[in-house]
C-alpha cells in the first residue's frame, strides 16, 4: 500500500468514478483502474461497486476510505509545512439543515482562523444528504434536529452511515412569517391561523420521507404548499406571498435582514438540535473551535428566550 493509492481511491470516492478521477489526477484510467484493483487485492476488500453510472463505496470501502483520508491529510499538511516551508493550508466542512446559527458560527470561525490560506464548506442541503456527507466524510460534522415525530427514524439513519448524534440545545417550535404579515404582531399562532397562507417548506431530494423533512408538523394537510431548495428563495417567498415555514425561531439580523420574524407556535412541540460525527475519529481543532462558536450563539438563543422553557 502507497500513499499514491490511497490518494487514487479518495479521489475515485470523490469524483464518483474513474474516468473523472483519472481526469483530475491527469493519468490514464487504465492506469488508475489497476491500482485500486491492486490496492484492493493488497488489503483483501472491494472499496468500489462499479457500474455503467460510476462507482460507489462499499461498506468496507466507505470505512478503508476513512481512514485513508485522515492519512492523505496528514500527509499534505507534512508535505506544506516541511517541504515548501508554507504554513498548511486548513481543511473544514460542516453539512446543515438550513439554520442561521450555523452560519454565524460558520462566519466566526472563518474570521477567528484568520490565515490566508484555508478551504472551509459550508453545504445546506437534505437530511439524508447531510448524513452523507458525514458518513463519506465531504464534511466532518453535520446539523440535523429530530423530535418526537422522527427521532426513531433518524436514529436508525444515523447508526447504519455509523455516526453518532449529539444534542445542541432544544427549542420551542416557532413559524418565520414576513414583518408584514397579519400574524406578525400575534404574540403566538396556531396550525389553524396558518391555513389561509402558502407554507414553505425545503425540498428533501430523492430521500423525501416527512421522517426526514426539516419542517415539523410536515404531514399537516394543506391547501398550499410550495417547495424550495434554498434559504434565499424561501425566505423571498416569505415576504413576496405571505407565506410561512415552521422552524426553530432563530433568525440572524446581520445575516437576513429584519424583514422575516419569529412567531411562537402555540402548543408548538420541542425541536433537538445537535450535530452527527464519525465517533471513531477524534474531532479537528477546527471542529472543536466551530462547536465552540455554535454553542455560544446556542447560549445567546436560550438567554433570549427562544429555548425549551
Amino acid at each position: 500500500m502507497t500513499l499514491t493509492q490511497l490518494r487514487y481511491v479518495v479521489e475515485v470516492a470523490s469524483a464518483g468514478s474513474i474516468t473523472a478521477a483519472a481526469a483530475r489526477l491527469y493519468i490514464a484510467q487504465p492506469s488508475l483502474s489497476k491500482a485500486v484493483a491492486e490496492l484492493e487485492a493488497e488489503m483483501g476488500i472491494t472499496i468500489f461497486e462499479r457500474s455503467s453510472r460510476g462507482v460507489v463505496p462499499t461498506e468496507d470501502g466507505t470505512r478503508f476510505l476513512s481512514y485513508a483520508r485522515q492519512v492523505v491529510e496528514q500527509a499534505d499538511l507534512l508535505e506544506e509545512q516541511y517541504k515548501h516551508g508554507n504554513p498548511p493550508r486548513r481543511v473544514f466542512a460542516v453539512s446543515s439543515q438550513h439554520y442561521a446559527f450555523v452560519v454565524n458560527a460558520f462566519v466566526e470561525l472563518v474570521r477567528e482562523y484568520g490565515h490566508d490560506r484555508y478551504e472551509f464548506s459550508l453545504r445546506e442541503g437534505t437530511t439524508a444528504g447531510i448524513i452523507e456527507d458525514v458518513r463519506l466524510q465531504r464534511s466532518e460534522l453535520g446539523v440535523i434536529y429530530r423530535n418526537d415525530f422522527n427521532r426513531d427514524v433518524l436514529a436508525l439513519a444515523v447508526r447504519e452511515a455509523e455516526l453518532r448524534f449529539e444534542p445542541l440545545f432544544e427549542a420551542r417550535e416557532h413559524v418565520f412569517v414576513s414583518r408584514r404579515n397579519p400574524l406578525a404582531a400575534r404574540e403566538s399562532v396556531t396550525l389553524a391561523d396558518l391555513a389561509p397562507y402558502p407554507r414553505l417548506s425545503y425540498d428533501q431530494g430523492q430521500r423525501n420521507s416527512f421522517y426526514f423533512a426539516e419542517e415539523p408538523h410536515i404531514t399537516e394537510q394543506v391547501d398550499k404548499a410550495i417547495v424550495v431548495t434554498d434559504r434565499a428563495t424561501l425566505f423571498n417567498l416569505l415576504i413576496g406571498l405571505d407565506g410561512y415555514t415552521i422552524s426553530s425561531g432563530i433568525l440572524s439580523a446581520d445575516l437576513n435582514g429584519t424583514d422575516i420574524v419569529a412567531v411562537p407556535l402555540a402548543d408548538g412541540g420541542v425541536m433537538e438540535l445537535g450535530y452527527v460525527h464519525q465517533p471513531r475519529r477524534p474531532l479537528s481543532p477546527l471542529a472543536e473551535s466551530y462547536l465552540r462558536h455554535l454553542r455560544g450563539y446556542v447560549e445567546g438563543y436560550i438567554a433570549a428566550g427562544y429555548g425549551r422553557q
